[in-house]
């Protein structure tokens, strides 16, 4: 039998665990393939970071979305970006990175050092099971 999540106790989590953890950290864009688990080193160079100041909203059917978008930040390098990171001291969520339909979405995936680098949408959830 499968455990399974009611939609009270997942915005609960979000809210009170995850945006209230990592709804302020830093946005990692990588290059490569992220490692197997948030646990594990960050892996690849970093391009950039975004810091989220604006956080997330309040969580509804076990979803938070950015409260304010775009977020902006200053590549450091140049490369194509593969994976990211959201950060927050020992708290990590890992997620993928694209243009439309990741878990992060950024204006691009080219990277360019010096270059603007923004994160338009990103939306953190809760699983039911």
């Amino acid at each position: 039998m499968a455990i399974r999540v009611d939609t009270n106790l997942r915005n609960d989590i979000i809210d009170n665990s995850v945006v209230m953890n990592l709804g302020t950290g830093d946005l990692q864009i990588r290059t490569g393939s992220q490692p197997a688990s948030a646990d594990d080193a960050a892996s690849g160079t970093l391009l950039c970071t975004i810091s989220i100041t604006s956080g997330f909203g309040s969580a509804a059917s076990g979803s938070a979305s950015l409260a304010s978008a775009p977020e902006t930040g200053t590549a450091v390098a140049t490369g194509t970006a593969g994976w990211a990171r959201l950060v927050s001291g020992a708290m990590n969520i890992d997620g993928s990175v694209a243009t439309s339909g990741g878990d992060f979405t950024i204006n691009t995936l080219s990277i360019v050092s010096g270059g603007s680098v923004s994160l338009t949408a990103c939306t953190l959830t809760m699983p039911s099971s």
